[in-house]
């Protein structure tokens, strides 16, 4: 879309699901891929569906310690004595065949003797030296592990864009796997607009405030597990922006800014994306975090986020994280919500959504930080996630309201 027609000439703030659909649909996968160990591929985007080459578990093995039978010796429901003839440990080839009239001791995972058909656990038997007696009947198949019961040979186990969580990277270790096929990070630049600022380590002068800006969206964009190239702070000048913003997008896949989006005379980011390339959207029906916009330059995305703590921290999560994700080759790209009740009311409606930082206690109340500016840095550190209010509902104290957790944001 063009800047002459874009939506940020209109005046009517821009839905939040218009502006995720649009973002996702601009997103392009970066299909640079990598062979990693396992040990290294810990929350990464899978690159290739994982096909198993073996069945697991390889062979038909017991469910629990006791005694490996022929169901048909214990047909009868009174107490039966039956000799031990051999001992089956975890890790034993199990090639000896059952004989008849026998039982064989037997452990957890470890192979079943040819002609034995279930296993009666340890707790059902009694031993007196070398017979046990135990109590019938019993199934066949009892306490029995078959043979590709968790994974058939040929079995698609894990799809390409799935992230490589640690239960998947057990997953694709119980088929033997040593390396696996990952997409590469995506290089993700930086940039914080404000006169104002200043880095940590660095007294403040009048007028200055420190740049908490950077470290919320470095550490961001790290639990997303991409690779971020800091490029510090850029001052409020049209030059220093423009220059600031070429530079950052001829060396990553995307760029993400803080500050310079909204309409003040020494806003140049917005300005700037529209000069260089493309602006797409801009002014979200969200709060905190209306001024977010988006664009490209030379095919390089770039989404200036606002400028405020809070609203960085809350567009980044709600808005630019599935555009990662995607940008990635994740396949799943949700932003799941629960319900939980809550603790306050909110008797006003208001016209755009409002995500509140609140947090959940052990009985599924959610208690509401008592200042909700968006410049209000505290409120999120103290949150542990967000209430949902959608354009114009209300809620009183009891009622059920929608609940992210920052748990399911951050990575």
């Amino acid at each position: 879309m063009g800047k002459d027609c874009c939506a940020c000439e209109h005046k009517t703030l821009l839905p939040i699901e218009e502006a995720i659909s649009q973002l996702n649909s601009a997103a392009k996968i970066i299909w640079r891929t990598q062979t990693l160990k396992l040990q290294e591929a810990h929350n990464r985007i899978l690159a290739t569906d994982l096909c198993s080459p073996l069945n697991v578990p390889p062979h038909d093995n017991s469910a629990m310690d006791g005694y490996a039978v022929n169901s048909k010796d214990l047909a009868s429901e009174n107490e039966i004595k039956r000799p031990v003839s051999q001992r089956i440990n975890a890790g034993a080839s199990g090639e000896t065949p059952l004989l008849p009239g026998t039982v064989a001791r037997i452990f957890t995972g470890a192979p079943i003797p040819p002609q034995a058909d279930a296993v009666i656990m340890q707790e059902r038997s009694r031993r007196e030296g070398d017979h046990v007696f135990l109590q019938g009947p019993v199934e066949r198949g009892r306490n029995i592990r078959k043979a590709g019961e968790d994974i058939a040979q040929n079995d698609i186990i894990l799809n390409k864009g799935q992230v490589l969580t640690p239960q998947r990277l057990g997953l694709a270790a119980s088929i033997g796997l040593e390396q696996i096929k990952v997409y590469a990070k995506p290089k993700v630049a930086i940039l914080c607009t404000g006169d104002e600022l200043i880095n940590p380590g660095t007294k403040l002068q009048p007028g200055q405030i420190y740049n908490s800006n950077r470290f919320t969206m470095r550490a961001l964009l790290e639990a997303l597990d991409c690779e971020v190239l800091d490029r510090g702070i850029v001052r409020d000048t049209h030059a220093e922006t423009k220059a600031a913003l070429v530079d950052a997008a001829d060396q990553a896949d995307l760029v993400v800014t803080s500050g310079g989006v909204s309409v003040g005379e020494e806003d140049h980011v917005r300005n700037v994306i529209e000069e260089l390339g493309q602006l797409d959207l801009w002014r979200l029906n969200i709060k905190p975090g209306k001024p977010l916009a988006f664009g490209s330059y030379h095919d390089t995305p770039v989404i200036g986020l606002p400028g405020n703590p809070v609203s960085v921290f809350i567009t980044f999560a709600i808005i630019a994280r599935p555009f990662i994700l995607k940008m990635k080759g994740a396949s799943d790209l949700r932003t799941l919500t629960a319900r939980a009740i809550a603790g306050f009311d909110w008797p006003k409606a208001q016209k755009r959504r409002e995500f509140l930082r609140v947090r959940l206690d052990e009985n599924s109340h959610l208690s509401s930080y008592p200042h909700q500016g968006s410049g209000v840095l505290r409120s999120v550190a103290w949150a542990d996630g967000l209430a949902i209010a959608r354009e114009n509902q209300t809620f009183a104290k009891g009622d059920l309201v929608e609940y992210l957790p920052f748990s399911g944001l951050l990575g």
